[in-house]
């Protein structure tokens, strides 16, 4: 079978995963094509459905939208937890390394990145599917906590959180300004430089008197 022969043929879902084939191919168009080029009939399209085949799971495009959303999020734990997963036991080395996998997600997915967003700003918010204690957020938390053990305050954690949470984040934003190239030069590359920001969150604190 030549090249073209394998890119006419339709694609294929098993059967009873529809829902699962509908998402994979709006994530596909969302980092080939942008937002603007996600419709249902062209999910249909690129899963190899029929046009009508979408509104058995979704009844218009923001439905679709909110369900990448949720579906991105999904992904973002996972590469979450693996960083955990590898990091030493001390409190600032899991947050670094959480917060780097987080920052190469969004510069890995930066269209599914935005939609996630999108549909957290919604008022419904996204909900991650399975135990709310399997979020995201709250792996974050979880991992931090451990980290630290019973030194810190539930107010100290969740500050913490928070502004780890907020520094990945704005980190995820920014990176990829021209202004940090000879910055990253200096220091090895894309990832060292994540390392060495992230290593430098709450380096210098403002002490009586300066």
């Amino acid at each position: 079978m030549t090249v073209q022969e394998v890119l006419a043929e339709p694609k294929r879902y098993h059967h009873g995963d529809l829902r699962r084939a509908l998402l994979d191919a709006a994530v596909t168009i969302l980092e080939r094509e942008g937002p603007a080029a996600l419709s249902l009939r062209a999910v249909a399209r690129e899963a190899g459905v029929s046009p009508a085949a979408p509104y058995h799971h979704f009844k218009d495009k923001g439905e679709l939208l909110y369900a990448v959303g949720t579906r991105g999020f999904e992904r973002l734990k996972l590469a979450m937890a693996d960083a955990a997963d590898t990091a030493t036991g001390q409190c600032k080395s899991i947050r670094t390394d959480i917060g780097v996998a987080y920052v190469e997600f969004a510069q890995q997915n930066p269209a599914l990145y935005r939609v996630m967003y999108d549909c957290a700003r919604t008022p419904e918010g996204v909900q991650e599917d399975g135990d709310h204690d399997e979020g995201a957020y709250l792996l974050l938390r979880n991992a931090l906590a451990e980290a630290a053990g019973a030194e810190v305050s539930d107010i100290d954690l969740e500050l913490t959180v928070i502004a780890s949470w907020c520094a990945a984040h704005g980190l995820a934003e920014m990176s990829g300004f021209a202004k940090f190239k000879a910055l990253k030069d200096q220091l090895g590359g894309e990832r060292p430089f994540l390392v060495a920001v992230l290593d430098h969150l709450g380096k210098y604190r403002e002490t009586d008197g300066h």
